[in-house]
């Protein structure tokens, strides 16, 4: 990754932790140049942030208004778990079979990041250990396609995650991930599957 992609991707997860943790608020207005003081980055990394979370559907750019933080809709939650609970089972089984050591490396400390989190009641920090988990498994599945479909599914509900959150969900989640990265490291994609799709059916009921 250059210097200049990893500025903007540092600029998005900046804002994208914002945004999924309601500091920014839904519905609320902002400023390109409000983003580049809460990014803490340059003009040029947080346009192209701003261009990635306006793809994704978290930031609208509104002509003669500006830029606004997406509105949480009634049925966002049914209809991101709709398209999840189909998709994901598929890429857990594909990351299982195709991660590389590295990757499941990195997919072990995201589970021991998000155990902490959940013995310390840190919220956020599951939030970012969530999304690192969602880069590895994007990074390791084989499938662009698949990946490009779930990555602003996952930001959505994230955000739609933290609105309802407790200490509870948090550690019940956590337990969830865990048993899907452990299937991961073992390579059973059978079990990887069966793991997500029980992690999805309990963030769908909630």
């Amino acid at each position: 990754m250059s210097r200049s992609s990893s500025q903007a991707h540092l600029a998005y997860l900046s804002l994208e932790s914002l945004i999924v943790t309601l500091k920014l608020a839904p519905g609320s207005l902002v400023t390109e140049k409000q983003l580049i003081e809460l990014a803490g980055h340059g003009r040029t990394p947080v346009r192209e942030a701003i261009q990635k979370l306006a793809w994704q559907g978290l930031i609208a750019v509104r002509a003669r208004v500006g830029l606004q933080i997406s509105e949480i809709k009634p049925d966002d939650h049914r209809h991101v778990m709709d398209v999840r609970s189909r998709l994901e089972p598929l890429a857990a089984a594909l990351v299982a079979e195709h991660a590389s050591l590295k990757q499941r490396t990195a997919l072990i400390e995201c589970a021991q990041h998000m155990t902490a989190c959940s013995i310390n009641a840190d919220m956020e920090g599951f939030l970012s250990a969530d999304k690192a988990f969602d880069e590895i498994m994007e990074a390791a599945c084989p499938n662009a396609f698949l990946t490009a479909a779930l990555a602003p599914l996952q930001t959505h509900a994230r955000r739609l995650w933290f609105k309802a959150a407790s200490a509870e969900h948090m550690d019940q989640s956590v337990d969830l991930h865990v048993k899907v990265i452990r299937a991961i490291h073992q390579a059973d994609a059978a079990a990887a599957s069966a793991a997500m799709t029980k992690l999805l059916a309990y963030l769908a009921d909630r």
